[in-house]
């Protein structure tokens, strides 16, 4: 029995998904056990195939009090309908694992590289919204010039919006930069064409004139897509449809830059010298622009917390996925959003 039992206390659980992504169970199972390494207050449970996930487990030392594995033999794969495979494939690493999160009191996060259509339709199915939630939304850090990360909501789990949507987004984003971060006041703005006050379609006119009233966040006015990176904002409001592109653009930045560098410092004799005379300002540029480094997107305005990874996820892309889950929980996510959608439906 673990010694936090014996004391009648118990760790905080966080559900991991070993079987969804590209680099499953491999990837899934070394990025969660090196964020066990780094924090001691929680613990581990894996869903998927359990001789898969223990062959994994074989490669590594760690606390075995601190690591569960449920067996699932099921998959839902990216060629799977969403909504179908949720129902028919119930024994899946997904749906076991969100079941159990709803279920376990103890659990305080799920993390998954799967199928994103899968996750987001049985967190809804499974977990279902905070009450007041019109949409939940997809919510991943960014890189930016000041070394933190701006969040970006919506990034992709609602192309159409209302401009009410939006205004909940701001709020559901603040509520995460506050629990997960320690954020006081997060600053927000608004993503559009230009940083006036009269600039962007209808929506985002509309979105504009509902955010600068909503009392519930620090809001700073419009923001243009490189702000994101490069202005003064914490929190970036999207929705899904322009959200989605912005932070593609932003992977792709990433990668032309380590591309550009790596083939121009090969050149010549020349080049590789003068890679070495400034080989620490490089590396640090290359990790600034390193998206992978900040984890997966929060699953914002579900009753529990949801983490969705990118597909092609490795280790380092888990690990600051399953410990920003642990702390949103810790700091009562769930909470502060629905705090937030009550008060300004009472406003």
């Amino acid at each position: 029995m673990p010694y936090w039992a014996n004391r009648g206390i118990f760790m905080t659980k966080i559900i991991v998904d070993a079987m969804g992504g590209d680099n499953a169970p491999a990837e899934i199972v070394k990025g969660a056990l090196e964020a066990l390494k780094e924090r001691k207050d929680f613990s581990v449970v894996f869903t998927g195939a359990e001789d898969l996930v223990k062959r994994e487990l074989d490669k590594y030392k760690y606390d075995p009090s601190r690591v569960d594995l449920v067996d699932c033999r099921e998959v839902i794969t990216n060629d799977d309908i969403p909504t179908q495979a949720v129902r028919a494939k119930r024994d899946s690493s997904v749906v076991v694992g969100l079941k159990m999160l709803k279920e376990d009191e103890r659990a305080g996060g799920f993390v998954s590289a799967g199928s994103t259509g899968a996750v987001l339709t049985a967190g809804v199915m499974l977990i279902g919204r905070i009450k007041g939630v019109m949409r939940p939304a997809l919510c991943p850090g960014v890189p930016n010039v000041r070394g933190t990360r701006t969040l970006l909501c919506d990034c992709g789990a609602n192309a159409e919006c209302k401009p009410a949507y939006l205004a909940q987004f701001a709020l559901m984003a603040s509520a995460y930069g506050k629990a997960a971060y320690g954020w006081d006041a997060p600053r927000v703005g608004l993503l559009t064409n230009g940083t006036e006050d009269h600039k962007g379609d209808p929506l985002h006119q509309e979105a504009f004139a509902l955010l600068k009233e909503l009392k519930g966040i620090n809001f700073i006015g419009n923001v243009e897509g490189r702000d994101l990176m490069y202005g003064d904002v914490d929190v970036c409001v999207a929705d899904g449809f322009s959200g989605n592109i912005a932070l593609k653009a932003v992977e792709g930045c990433g990668k032309t830059v380590a591309t550009v560098l790596k083939r121009e410092f090969k050149k010549n004799l020349g080049s590789k010298l003068a890679y070495l005379c400034s080989r620490k300002q490089i590396d640090s540029l290359s990790d600034m622009l390193d998206y992978a480094k900040l984890g997966g997107s929060a699953f914002l305005g579900l009753r529990q917390v949801v983490v969705k990874c990118h597909g092609s996820s490795k280790a380092k892309s888990v690990k600051p996925a399953v410990l920003p889950a642990l702390d949103a929980h810790r700091g009562g996510l769930v909470d502060l959003i629905a705090a937030a959608v009550t008060t300004e439906e009472h406003a």
